[in-house]
This record gives structure tokens, C-alpha cells and sequence, in this order.
């Protein structure tokens, strides 16, 4: 039996209307981790909660480009330890180096001697908010952090691009529940498009409808199941009515939605495109999909060639040449099924889900040898 690896003691200062089942659940289920999240709310992940109020005078942005903070931080480490029994935190953690949060973090890794980690996925050094004063700052002060988790290549190299050392960047694939985003039981042999992801205009699901016109011309019984909320659900509900049938809306899903939407499917669809502030930095969308022994169609965005290898099907953003790579799946049920087949293979064997926390946990362990 190998030993138990020391506790590692970790504070999270999340972003605000953070999602459940991502960074703060991957590095909670660490191996000796004990993590604690500071936010104003539970995100849901069985972790104890040391909770803190945001200042948010505006909702413009979005995710890591929030314009948020979180306050009165300078009791959070005492606070932290309180929940883990006494034993003080050793690591501060945060998303992204432009947020404001994480440079919050820096700030508060500074005063009190904690380490500090930084989880990215953005993929751009040119990303406008790090031209704007609040978000430049709190990349400056976040340059120093002790170590970078890089959660695709593209991020590795953004940071390499921004000049943090090499020796403190670390890249770890996410963790993908592969127990969980599984095949269905028997295959699905009927024509039928599955799109999981947020109904809005940068993922695509109004290019997705477009294609799906141009395969019913070529496939008539083909259908598509669309699972997501967002912008364009009226969109979405006026399609599903007058469509005979062809489309179905499921709405917000939950992790168990997802993937049983992902299961009623024979090829996995999106269409991202880019905007003045967002490219698509992965799509763990994809590789659950690919779990479920699904192809996946998508157009080229970002840096989504990690997580959509050949022999799955990325174009430009034209629904003719979204609706081909759609069509080239559906008519051949034997080449879909094999590309499935590979694409489980190929998601066990790089984001299995205890491999990759095990990686993260690694990648801590590594940051302390070099002090």
C-alpha cells in the first residue's frame, strides 16, 4: 500500500456564481488535501465554507473577468483553520491571472507568508482586461504566485508568453469523471445531434439549427436534442415548435442530464465562435461526450484542437460545412461507433479522473520541494 501523502491545507477564493463539479471540487478530492472555499455561498462540493460577501458594482462581466472582489479577507486564514480543526492553511488558490479576486489573493499570500497557486484555462496574452488598470494590477501582483496550474497547452504557453517562469508552471489536464460520462448501455442507431452546452450565441446553437436545416434535407428522420439554458432559449423553444417533432429542448440540465442527453445522442455537436473578451479555451463538454463513445462535430475556436482531436471534425464557423462533417457521422453508423470507441479510449487514458487529481496533487507537492 503506498503512504498517505501529507495534508495539504488549501483556502479557494472563489469567483462569484461559481459552477459546482470544477477547480474547487478537483482540488478538494486531491489526495491528503483538505480545502476550504471563501465565496458568499456553497457552490455545492462537500467543502466547508468560510463565508465572505462580494463587491460587484457591475454584472458586464463575466466568469474570471468579474468586476468583483470579495471582502474582508485579512481573518480568512484564521478563519480557514477554524474549519479544518485548527490546522492552519498553507496554499491561497484562485482562478485566472487577470481576476480581481486572485489578485486579492496575492495580496492576502503576501501579508501573511501563504503560498499562492493560480488555476488558468485562458489562453490569450492579449486579452483586453489585461490592458484595463484593475485587471493589469492584478496580473502584476499575481506574477509572483508560487505556482501556475495550467488546465490546457494553450494556457502553459499564454503564461510563458506573460513571462512566468517555466520552472513554476505546471500543466494538468482536467479531471474527467469517466465512471460517470459513460456509454449507453446499447449504441444509438438513429440520426440523431446532441447539443449540451449553453444556449447562447458564443457556443453556437443558433449555427447548429442553421445545420441541422441543411442535414434534414439530406436526412430526413434526423433529429437534434438540445440540453442548455442561456440567451437564446425563446430561440431554441420556437425551433422545437415548429419543427414536427425533429428538434426537442430539454432546458438546464443537471450532471446527470448531461449526461443522459449525451446518451439519447449519436453525434455530439456544438459551434463556438469567438468575441471581443472570450475564445474557447477547452470545452469540457467534449471530452464528456467523447466519454459517452460520442463524435464530436464542432467548429475551429480557440484552442479546442486539445480537446477535439482527428478523427472528430472541427471547420470553420459555415453551417454547410458544419452540416457536411454532421452528415459524413450520421450516414455511416460503423464509422461513428469506431470513432466513439476511440474517443472513450483516448479520454480514459488522459483525463481519467483520479489519475489527473493525483497529477494536481503532484504538482503542489513540487511547488513546496522548490521553496
Amino acid at each position: 500500500m503506498s503512504p498517505q501523502p501529507d495534508a495539504l491545507r488549501l483556502a479557494w477564493l472563489s469567483l462569484p456564481d461559481a459552477r459546482e463539479r470544477r477547480e474547487l471540487r478537483w482540488l478538494a478530492d486531491m489526495p491528503g488535501a483538505e480545502v476550504v472555499l471563501v465565496a458568499d455561498r456553497p457552490t455545492g462540493d462537500p467543502v466547508p465554507l468560510v463565508q465572505r460577501r462580494y463587491r460587484r458594482p457591475t454584472r458586464r462581466f463575466i466568469e474570471a473577468g468579474s468586476f468583483a472582489w470579495l471582502r474582508h479577507l485579512d481573518d480568512v486564514p484564521a478563519a480557514a483553520a477554524a474549519e479544518l480543526g485548527g490546522e492552519p492553511v498553507e496554499w491561497i488558490a484562485s482562478l485566472e491571472l487577470f481576476s480581481l479576486i486572485t489578485g486579492q489573493a496575492s495580496a492576502l499570500a503576501q501579508r501573511t507568508g501563504l503560498r499562492q497557486a493560480v488555476v488558468l484555462w485562458n489562453n490569450d496574452t492579449t486579452h483586453p482586461l489585461y490592458r484595463l488598470p484593475p485587471y493589469r494590477q492584478a496580473f502584476h501582483r499575481a506574477s509572483g504566485a508560487d505556482l501556475f496550474v495550467c488546465m490546457v497547452e494553450a494556457a502553459a504557453d499564454h503564461c510563458i508568453g506573460l513571462g512566468i517562469p517555466p520552472e513554476r508552471i505546471a500543466q494538468v489536464l482536467p479531471p474527467i469523471d469517466t465512471e460517470h460520462f459513460s456509454p449507453a448501455a446499447t449504441p444509438v442507431e438513429e440520426p440523431v445531434i446532441v447539443f449540451c452546452s449553453p444556449v447562447a450565441p458564443n457556443k453556437g446553437i443558433d449555427r447548429v439549427l442553421e445545420a441541422f436545416d441543411l442535414v434534414r434535407r439530406r436526412i430526413a428522420d434526423a433529429r437534434l436534442i438540445v440540453a442548455g439554458g442561456g440567451p437564446l432559449e425563446d430561440l431554441v423553444r420556437e425551433r422545437e415548435r415548429t419543427s414536427g417533432g425533429a428538434i426537442r429542448y430539454l432546458g438546464p440540465q443537471d450532471r446527470d442530464g448531461v449526461r443522459d442527453a449525451m446518451r439519447q445522442g449519436a453525434v455530439f455537436a456544438t459551434a463556438p465562435r469567438p468575441t471581443p473578451v472570450w475564445n474557447e479555451q477547452f470545452g469540457l463538454a467534449y471530452v464528456e461526450a467523447m466519454a459517452c463513445e460520442l463524435p464530436v462535430v464542432t467548429t475551429a475556436c480557440g484552442s479546442n484542437q486539445e480537446a477535439v482531436p482527428p478523427p472528430n471534425v472541427r471547420v470553420r464557423d459555415d453551417a454547410g460545412l458544419l452540416a457536411d462533417a454532421l452528415c459524413s457521422f450520421l450516414e455511416d453508423p460503423a464509422r461513428r461507433r469506431a470513432v466513439g470507441r476511440q474517443n472513450r479510449s483516448w479520454v480514459i487514458e488522459r483525463f481519467e479522473y483520479h489519475q489527473q487529481v493525483t497529477k494536481l496533487r503532484a504538482a503542489f507537492d513540487a511547488a513546496e520541494q522548490r521553496g
